[in-house]
């Protein structure tokens, strides 16, 4: 038996990133956003042009978080100080976003350097956003 998944291609992915940084840039905020694939892979990081160097593995580490549970990593704050996580490479502070297809998990973002993480949330969001309608029509 053979199953077939969609993927992000990585056009579409940078579309994401570039549209979580100049989100955060309108709002005057430098960051790094990272597009992951369905099983946490990443295929794009983009880091502003002066974005803490710390951002980039923050980024990566929502991005990877919110892909692996399938869920916004700002819903699993109250998981944080748990056995699962503190496991390496999880990062369960909000920021980290799955991205859907027609309900399928096709990748997540991740966005880090923001004053807030809801902020980091909301940049990564509006990355999500300039490419949904493209991803509902495939």
């Amino acid at each position: 038996m053979m199953i077939s998944t969609k993927r992000l291609s990585l056009p579409t992915a940078t579309k994401i990133a570039q549209g979580a940084i100049a989100e955060c840039t309108k709002r005057g905020i430098q960051i790094a956003a990272t597009v992951v694939d369905r099983e946490g892979i990443v295929q794009v990081t983009l880091r502003d042009t002066i974005a803490a160097q710390i951002t980039v593995p923050i980024s990566r580490d929502k991005a990877y978080t919110a892909a692996n549970f399938n869920s916004a990593t700002s819903a699993m704050v109250d998981r944080a100080d748990s056995p699962i996580g503190r496991q390496p490479h999880l990062i369960m502070s909000p920021g980290g976003l799955p991205i859907h297809v027609g309900g399928a998990l096709v990748g997540a973002v991740g966005v880090s350097g923001a004053p807030s993480g809801i902020t980091d949330e909301e940049c990564a969001q509006a990355g999500i956003n300039t490419v949904q309608d493209d991803l509902e029509m495939m």
